[in-house]
């Protein structure tokens, strides 16, 4: 942990880590994981293994060293060319990918939620950093801290809930300036209160969504526990609707196909935390 903080306070402005630094005399972690480890603690993530995919998106996800493993103290989730793979029900993929969750092991309710993580860019790739609610979607509520998509100076954050999904009202984005794009480490973050869901890139606030906003649409959906999200999906609806990109496949040009067969696309997370303001 202690590696992991100097990195933290290399990687922040002196006046951002002083902010985080007095925060944190008002909060406790009540979850932390650095991925230190020789491999992913299966006491806290479930790798998740399916047979479909959401948004027309183009890979299966498996639990594989190949595509979840960790390296050197950060956790690398990393698509792979699989021409042809089939999943146990018989569909039929191109590229396998990594999904883990907490969901029936850690499970929140309030809270903020952190990670500290470095994408790769490509035009296509979608890996994503998300809180999820137990039960129906989207009734049991959905976080997205950070979704990356494949422009390299913007990630964005969303809210989904009954009346305001799929098309939601709720998402915005974080444009980066010069050097400082999603292929350097950054502190992706949300601070959920029973009123109220602030994301926060690099410790300032860049979208806020309350109560009173979701309820102009439909119910207040974040009063339950949710759980850990962390996965790398490839193309499909969201990118596609950005690139307009329909062949080699939807939402996945070929120049990132290529990048992919090479291995040179992932996510690479050093740390998540989960902190509760002291009582």
């Amino acid at each position: 942990m202690q590696s992991s903080l100097r990195r933290l306070a290399l990687a922040l402005s002196a006046p951002t880590l002083l902010c985080l630094i007095s925060n944190n005399a008002q909060s406790q972690t009540i979850f932390f994981d650095d991925f230190s480890g020789s491999k992913l603690d299966r006491s806290k993530w479930n790798v998740e293994i399916t047979g479909h995919t959401n948004n027309s998106e183009q890979q299966a996800y498996v639990d594989s060293s190949a595509t979840v493993y960790l390296d050197k103290g950060a956790l690398v989730i990393q698509p792979r060319y699989a021409p042809g793979f089939k999943t146990p029900e018989g569909r039929s993929f191109d590229f396998i990918s990594g999904r883990i969750n907490t969901s029936k092991k850690l499970e929140f309710t309030y809270g903020e939620f952190s990670a500290r993580i470095k994408l790769t860019a490509g035009a296509g790739l979608w890996p994503a950093w998300w809180l999820l609610g137990n039960g129906d979607w989207p009734e049991s509520g959905e976080i997205d801290i950070m979704e990356f998509i494949g422009e390299k100076d913007w990630a964005s954050a969303a809210v989904h809930g009954p009346g305001y999904s799929g098309e939601t009202p709720f998402v915005n984005r974080l444009y980066f300036t010069g050097k400082n794009d999603v292929t350097q480490w950054h502190i992706y973050a949300v601070d959920w209160t029973p009123d109220s869901l602030v994301f926060k890139y690099d410790g300032i606030p860049m979208f806020r969504v309350t109560r009173s906003m979701a309820e102009h649409y439909g119910r207040w959906s974040f009063d339950t526990p949710e759980y850990l999200v962390l996965n790398f999906a490839l193309g499909g609806a969201y990118p596609a609707k950005i690139n307009g990109v329909k062949e080699p496949y939807y939402g996945l040009p070929a120049a990132t196909v290529e990048a992919i067969k090479r291995n040179q696309c992932k996510i690479m997370v050093d740390w998540v935390k989960v902190e509760k303001k002291k009582s």
